[in-house]
């Protein structure tokens, strides 16, 4: 199996990794003598040439003058040269990926470098998923809860139906306290990402829950090309430190990287978050051929100040920035364990992965303010402790199917959680009265396989499929809503990729995928709240439906340019609600729309940046409360600029535009549009000395963070009514810096 003549489109177990450090793609040339499928070297050759497909083409004749030499599998991954670089903190290094990437089978997945990530002035750390072209992060409440996503159509609440991995531990909590496929990202320490790949829709076999969407998979960095020292401070109590380090340890290398911040925002009722954060990580090998094991260990306390009624604004009840309920807030922890292994042989690439995490949640809100209890008020806690645990194995491994070059893929993945979920009514966070307290145990098992074939020069193939089995047994405190429950689903997943011609692909993907409900639900036959009255228990597994044909460009040397038409259709959107503690079953829904991406390097130091995402999304049947799906995102756009290479000035400049929301099916309540732009501007002296300045909102606009419309009362005797409750964006705020290496 090789590569031949101009053909950007390798097809082999060697593209595990387009990208091995922490950095831009590697400008290897295209032109590749041909390769024997069985010969080791293969797999360095063809990861090394994989990183060539994203890099700008050189000139006719320097790919005629230049020849990729052979590499060993036992030998050091090629190291490009040195980073293109707009952040203080951007700290380059070697990374080894936890799992096997699949060929580029997509108009609309791709690799994001740690470099481009840590480009982006961001407010929290979350927002580095920003860099996945029409993904939209924001927050409605503390810096320590979890985001809230927006992507192709979807609000995905805090996780629901976008899949979450860091270093190959999934961030998505199923059967959460506060909301199923709950991720929280507040633990990722931008500076130690090596290299972030995303997927979009349910077209890959490695993909199950919560990857209707897409899926983004974070991998950290195994070494730092320089010890680093860093220091923020700025507006409204923001400070951050950081430290990370790596050293050769026997074979291998020890890397630690410390992280405190405190933050109290523009609040009326400062956010106070208190943030401790710590890696520690043995290596040895290479990403092909290596292992790892890291620990993790992430600390935090907050309060809240959660979306507020604009009536309460208007009649002077509260500020812009106040709350109605000073006492909301969270602390949270979260521990872990992770190990990590791959093997490259004449057999194939083998990996395996494993993780244990220790998590444990405590959530004061009060959405609705006297709605409920005009007494005592709405106030609830919402607590979740648990202990999951979870591994993934895959084999790759080359073939041929009539003479022409093949490779398979199998995996088995599982994961157990073992978790205390309650729900509790409280003032000012002290206990009034319990609404359900469960334990839960649930456990799944997946098989997966990949078939993939060049079947000519301009057309390949992937024809896969995965199995998904669930098991849960829950023990309520109301035996009525105690039980078990099992389901299983099957999904294919179909691709076809055509060309290229003119250096443009054309890609066509079909495929089906999942995500599970709170299992609380599905075993539940009573309301928690009202006993006496019976619920409607919601499927265990929800199916959807994906279709996309896209192209990709590179005729312009420096541009990729990307456009994607996609449709998602869903069963029925059925959430467990957690704040309420009971199953609101939703309708079918049907989700299509376009997807242009472009990326576009003018020279080593300089970069370029625009994407657009419109989306229609629509009930699937006819209902006279209307047709249109609350909250979700009909426009979606970003551009950027960002600049510098080694020492000397660097900075970036980031515009990003949330359009307009249905937040009712009748369509007669929208939400607002939010336009943001963010700037830095900094410095790097020849002694490895950095010093940067973040300037975030630059323009002080008045925008909404998020909009919900819904049902409150805001003072005890007054009036209940339907109004819009926003979050309002942080004011233009300031910080600066300092980052030393050495």
């Amino acid at each position: 199996m090789g590569c031949r003549g101009r053909h950007r489109s390798c097809f082999g177990f060697g593209q595990v990794r387009g990208l091995v450090r922490g950095d831009v793609p590697l400008p290897l040339p295209e032109a590749v003598s041909p390769v024997s499928p069985a010969h080791p070297s293969t797999v360095l050759r063809l990861t090394a040439l994989a990183a060539a497909l994203a890099a700008p083409p050189l000139p006719a004749t320097a790919q005629e003058a230049v020849t990729l030499e052979e590499l060993s599998v036992g030998g050091e991954a090629p190291q490009p040269p040195a980073a293109f670089s707009a952040s203080a903190g951007a700290v380059g290094g070697v990374t080894g990926i936890g799992g096997a990437l699949q060929p580029v089978a997509s108009a609309s997945g791709g690799i994001v470098s740690g470099a481009q990530i840590n480009a982006r002035p961001v407010t929290r750390p979350g927002e580095v998923l920003e860099a996945v072209p029409g993904l939209i992060v924001t927050q409605h409440s503390g810096e320590g809860k979890a985001n809230q996503f927006f992507l192709r159509g979807f609000n995905l609440d805090h996780g629901t139906d976008i899949a979450l991995f860091v270093d190959g531990m999934p961030v998505n909590m199923r059967t959460h306290a506060h909301g199923q496929g709950y991720a929280d990202l507040n633990f990722l320490i931008p500076e130690l990402v090596g290299a972030v790949e995303f997927h979009k829709g349910p077209y890959f076999v490695r993909d199950g829950d919560f990857a209707s969407a897409g899926s983004v998979r974070i991998d950290y960095l195994d070494a730092v090309a320089k010890n680093v020292a860093l220091t923020s401070i700025g507006s409204f109590g923001y400070k951050r430190a950081l430290t990370i380090a790596s050293a050769p340890l026997g074979a291998g290398t020890l890397l630690v990287a410390g992280e405190a911040q405190t933050y109290d925002g523009p609040w009326d009722v400062p956010d106070r978050l208190k943030k401790l954060n710590g890696v520690v990580r043995y290596s040895q090998g290479t990403a092909l051929d290596g292992l790892a094991v890291t620990g993790m260990a992430y600390w935090a306390k907050w309060n809240a100040t959660n979306q507020i009624p604009e009536r309460a604004v208007a009649e002077g009840i509260i500020g812009r920035f106040g709350t109605l309920d000073p006492s909301d807030g969270g602390d949270t922890g979260r521990f872990s364990l992770s190990g990590r292994w791959s093997h490259t042989s004449e057999a194939g690439l083998s990996r395996a992965n494993a993780y244990l995490i220790r998590y444990r949640m405590n959530l004061w809100n009060n959405f609705t303010y006297f709605l409920n209890d005009p007494i005592n008020g709405d106030q609830f806690r919402q607590l979740d402790d648990r202990v999951l645990g979870g591994a993934e194995a895959s084999h790759v491994f080359s073939g041929d199917l009539f003479g022409r070059p093949m490779e398979n893929e199998i995996g088995v993945q599982t994961r157990t959680d073992a978790m205390r979920v309650g729900l509790f009514n409280t003032v000012n966070r002290q206990f009034r009265s319990s609404v359900r307290d469960d334990r839960v145990l649930e456990t799944s098992a997946a098989f997966y396989a990949e078939n993939r074939v060049r079947w000519t020069d301009w057309l390949r193939t992937s024809v896969g499929f995965r199995a998904d089995g669930y098991w849960a047994d829950v023990r309520s405190d109301l035996p009525a809503n105690s039980g078990q429950a099992r389901d299983a689903i099957v999904t294919p997943k179909l691709g076809l990729v055509l060309g290229p011609w003119a250096e443009t692909e054309l890609y066509l993907n079909y495929g089906g995928g999942f995500h599970s409900n709170d299992v609380r639900g599905v075993t539940a036959t009573v309301d928690p709240s009202s006993p006496l009255f019976d619920v409607a228990r919601s499927p265990f597994l929800v199916p959807s439906t994906g279709y996309e044909i896209g192209l990709r460009n590179r005729s312009i040397r420096g541009l990729e340019t990307a456009l994607a038409l996609f449709r998602l259709d869903f069963a029925s959107e059925n959430l467990f609600v957690g704040d309420a503690g009971t199953t609101e079953p939703s309708r079918p829904t049907r989700r299509f729309g376009l997807e242009w991406t472009n990326r576009y390097a003018l020279t080593p130091w300089l970069q370029l940046e625009g994407d657009l995402t419109v989306t229609n999304a629509r009930f699937a049947d006819r209902d006279p409360a209307g047709g249109r799906v609350p909250d979700a995102p009909t426009t979606i756009a970003s551009a950027g600029i960002a600049f510098g290479d080694g020492a000397g000035w660097f900075g970036s400049l980031r515009f990003r535009y949330f359009g307009p929301r249905p937040l009712i099916e009748d369509n007669s309540v929208r939400s607002r549009a939010t336009a943001l732009l963010n700037g830095r501007i900094g410095y790097a002296f020849e002694n490895g000395v950095s010093l940067s300045l973040d300037v975030l909102n630059l323009t002080n606009a008045k925008a909404d963070q998020i909009t919900y419309y819904y049902e409150s009362r805001v003072v005890p005797q007054g009036e209940a009514r339907a109004d819009r409750h926003f979050h309002p964006v942080e004011p233009t705020a300031v910080r600066l810096t300092l980052a030393g290496r050495f």
